[in-house]
């Protein structure tokens, strides 16, 4: 079964009591879940990690690319977190394996502080999605899986939550 990597960046960990007015009250279990029951119904399985550490994102991304040239993964919903506004280095390992990324972000970064409005990842990912809450999760694999041409399977809505 194919898959699609969640990958989520600093401070992702802290969901569901960081700042619940921007981010809600859902945890980063309840992402994980979401996600899985949104790649399911592509028929995809969803590989969700998180780290606080850029290198390991770097470490996952190329790992990712490996599964997508091999036909193992159709690509990575990234929320990098506040690395999306800093890290030239994972806009590098973006682009240096030709991945299908969506950028995604809980809340809306463009409505926040002004250093939130740049993404380094922008430029390289094939789509950005922001201010879906953590429901938006499901959207963006639904996304992806549009872009690889994955199909939803028969019976199995790809809305947000089936709906």
């Amino acid at each position: 079964m194919p898959s699609v990597l969640v990958l989520n960046g600093p401070n992702l960990n802290l969901l569901g009591s960081r700042e619940p007015a921007v981010y809600g009250s859902e945890s980063l279990a309840d992402v994980e879940r979401i996600c899985q029951d949104a790649a399911q119904r592509f028929g995809l399985r969803a590989a969700c990690r998180q780290s606080n550490h850029e290198g390991v994102l770097i470490d996952w991304i190329h790992e990712a690319g490996r599964l997508c040239a091999q036909g193992e993964a159709i690509g990575v919903v990234l929320n990098a977190g506040a690395l999306t506004h800093t890290s030239i280095a994972l806009h590098d390992a973006i682009r240096g394996t030709a991945l299908p990324v969506i950028e995604y972000h809980i809340s809306n970064v463009h409505a926040r502080e002004a250093f939130r409005h740049h993404s380094w990842v922008s430029p390289v990912a094939r789509a950005v999605m922001a201010g879906l809450g953590v429901q938006g999760y499901g959207l963006a694999i639904a996304a992806l899986a549009q872009l690889a041409g994955v199909a939803a399977q028969e019976g199995k809505s790809p809305g947000i939550n089936g709906k």
